[in-house]
Formats: structure tokens, C-alpha cells, sequence
């Protein structure tokens, strides 16, 4: 089986490669008799061609005759390739418009597409992502967000650092004042947010505590779907019906954006669940946050306030609370700044890369070689010309016209 590595084709380009060169070396020598491995040349990738090469791995502008490509972000549609088997995160899944073209080019050129997002054990839980890497490179951007909003302090952007090792050291400018800090969400994302709150050496308090009690210093608190959901007719809430009928459910947020200053999402959200806040809400005077971290970048999600995703090049926008609309960037001391950048790991791409490659090691490259690996069938979004099972809610999707 030829595997072939692709260059990133989004604008701008994603720094990020599924695997590191040393990784590729180590599958090659491990299956030499059943893997081989091509990398598309690439000006961008933060693994240069040369050190892929120095590796032994092959590189070339032409890796057509590979039969399985892995890539990292969406692939433009008119790279893809008729009849072959893609990894990647698609970003269809949730039914995302801006990619509807693209799932429709995939079944129209009859390619299995296997969605990195879906890729579970047994038990349910993802076993390749870039989360943690997300949520520490979001959370330094909150900060860096707060001292650019604030001019209480200066620290470079994470794309600037070397590694996790500086990034961490630069934390060490940070001086905030006795604010709140909400965070939503305590899987990998939530836990490299932690990181670096742990990192700044910010306390962490209960919910409770973090809406009733008064502080001399920075804190924060982590809030379970139960802090901030109940149900609608009785207040109630019920974990498992939260989870399977989110709809049932109304958001009791505000008290936390009346306490907190800034916020770092962290949290997946399902489409059917109650949004935070309403557009409307940051309007009243009792709302108090003026940074929010978007770190899970859902447009039209959980955040209303993100109303697009940032970039690397240019990372927050501002909210205005009267109008909702977006101004400039710390153009007003009273708006919300978010920041909202869609691919976060790219800051720190050569460690989140290899995080990242260690995962696909772990388990994908294990299942490819093994016939119909349910953890491959299960992730299988597109086959054949037709969306699998699992995935046929999204035959609707498809066919709508814009």
C-alpha cells in the first residue's frame, strides 16, 4: 500500500503534516514490506522537504499513484483525486455550508473519505485530534488578546515562539488584575487550556464560589454542561437526556457572563443544544465579559458573537454591543474582543504535528493494514459514491442548493 502525504491546499496554508519525517522513517523500516511512503512537496509545511528527504521518504510535486493520502485540513476540490481513500478533517459533518461543495465532489468522484473527527474506540472516545494543542494555544491567545485590549502587558503571539517551552516562558510577562475567567469544556481542548492557566499560576475555584465570592487575585473555573444548561419545564437537569435530547434544554449562562471578564470556550456543542447567549445579551449593562476565546471556532454555534473565524495573520475582531456587528480589532474600550482563529495548533506546528503523528501511529496505520478495522468503517463518512449509514442524515445536506 503507497501512502501519500499532500500539501495543505487551504488559503492560507496550513503549516501543519500528519506525520513528523522521523515518524515516516520509523513506519517505513516497521512495514517495509507493506507500507511505503510519498510526501508532496510543499514550501509551507514546517517540516521541510529536505528533512523528509534526509529521512529517506520520498518526495515529489506528483504523488497521484499513492492509493491512501493524509492530509490534515479540507482538500480544495479540485485536488482531490477520483477513487482514492482521504484522511481528514472534512468539517461536514455538523452539516457546515461552506463545505457542502466539497462533500458533494467526494461522492461525486466515488472517494472514501475517512473524517479524522469521527475516528472513536470502542467506548466512544476520539483517538486522533489536535484539541490539546488547540486549547494551549488559544488560552496564551486569550491572554495575549487581554494585554493588547488592556496595554497592561506585552508578550508575543504563540507563532513566535519556538516551542511550548518559550510560550511558557513568555507567560511570565503576563500581568492581569483580580478577574474572572470562565472556561467551558474539560476534554483535551478544555485540559491544554488548563495548561496554561496552571502555567500563569492562576487559581482555580468551584462555580459557586466563582459567582458569589470576591477575590484579591485572578482566578478561574471550569463549568460542567450542568452549570450553565437546565431544563426547560422544570430547571431539572438529567446528564443523559442532556445528551441525547439537548433541545429539552435552556442556558442559564448569563450569571457567569455577568461575574467573568473573559471566556474560553472549550466546549463541543451540538447544533441542537441552547446556545450561551443571545447577540441581544451584550447589550445590557451586567455583561461583563470583554474577551472571548473561541477556541472550538463554531460559527453560527454556541458563541454568538463569533461571527466568522479569525486567522493567524489577523486574530481577534471586535463586537460591538449595541449593533452585534463587527468593527475593528481594540477599536473601542467598551466592545468585545474575540478571537476566533480556525486552526490554532498551526502556531506551534512542528510539536502539535507530531502529537498528532504519534495518534495516527498508534491506530490508524495499525488499521489500515487490517481488513474492514472497525475503527476505520465506523469514521467512514463517503464510500462508493454514497454517504455510509451513519452518515446518511447528511443526504439532505447535500442535495440543498445554495
Amino acid at each position: 500500500m503507497k501512502i501519500g502525504i499532500i500539501r495543505e491546499g487551504k488559503n492560507p496554508p496550513d503549516r501543519r503534516a500528519p506525520f513528523s519525517p522521523d515518524q515516516l522513517k520509523i513506519l517505513s523500516a516497521r512495514f517495509q514490506d507493506k507500507l511505503t511512503f510519498v510526501v508532496e512537496s510543499s514550501p509551507d509545511r514546517s517540516y521541510s522537504d529536505s528533512e523528509y528527504e534526509e529521512a529517506g521518504i520520498s518526495v515529489s510535486e506528483d504523488i497521484s499513484d499513492a492509493d491512501v493520502f493524509f492530509g490534515v485540513k479540507e482538500v480544495p476540490v479540485t485536488k482531490l483525486i477520483p477513487n482514492k481513500t482521504y484522511f481528514f478533517f472534512s468539517h461536514t459533518i455538523k452539516k457546515q455550508r461552506y463545505n457542502r461543495q466539497l462533500l458533494r465532489a467526494i461522492l461525486d468522484k466515488n472517494i472514501r473519505l475517512i473524517d479524522y473527527e469521527v475516528l472513536k474506540d470502542t467506548a466512544g472516545n476520539r483517538v486522533v485530534a489536535f484539541g490539546r494543542w488547540a486549547g494551549i494555544v488559544g488560552a496564551y491567545n486569550a491572554f495575549w488578546t487581554y494585554g493588547k485590549k488592556t496595554a497592561l502587558y506585552d508578550i508575543k503571539r504563540a507563532l513566535e515562539c519556538k516551542d511550548l517551552e518559550e510560550l511558557k516562558r513568555e507567560l511570565k510577562n503576563v500581568q492581569l488584575p483580580p478577574i474572572k475567567i470562565v472556561v467551558t469544556g474539560s476534554g483535551r481542548v478544555g485540559n491544554g487550556v488548563k495548561e496554561i492557566l496552571e502555567a500563569l499560576g492562576i487559581p482555580e475555584v468551584e462555580a459557586q464560589e466563582f459567582l458569589h465570592l470576591y477575590f484579591e487575585e485572578p482566578v478561574f473555573t471550569v463549568l460542567r454542561s450542568s452549570d450553565y444548561n437546565r431544563r426547560k419545564v422544570d430547571g431539572g437537569y438529567d446528564r443523559e437526556e442532556f445528551y441525547s435530547q439537548p433541545e429539552n434544554y435552556e442556558s442559564h449562562f448569563l450569571k457567569f457572563a455577568e461575574a467573568a471578564e473573559m471566556l474560553i470556550a472549550a466546549a463541543y456543542w451540538d447544533p441542537a443544544a441552547p446556545k450561551l447567549f443571545s447577540i441581544e445579551d451584550i447589550n445590557s449593562p451586567d455583561f461583563s465579559l470583554t474577551v472571548i476565546a473561541d477556541v472550538t471556532c463554531d460559527v453560527g454555534g454556541s458563541i454568538p458573537t463569533t461571527l466568522r473565524a479569525s486567522n493567524i495573520l489577523e486574530p481577534v475582531y471586535d463586537v460591538d454591543r449595541s449593533s452585534g456587528t463587527e468593527i475593528p480589532a481594540f477599536g473601542s474600550q467598551t466592545s468585545i474582543s474575540v478571537m476566533a482563529i480556525d486552526n490554532l495548533p498551526c502556531e506551534l506546528p512542528r510539536e502539535s504535528s507530531r502529537a498528532f503523528g504519534q495518534m495516527l501511529e498508534q491506530w490508524v496505520i495499525p488499521a489500515l493494514l487490517e481488513e474492514n478495522a472497525p475503527l476505520l468503517e465506523r469514521a467512514t463518512v463517503a464510500r462508493d459514491g454514497d454517504l455510509t449509514l451513519e452518515f446518511m442524515y447528511l443526504k439532505d445536506f447535500v442535495k440543498t442548493e445554495e
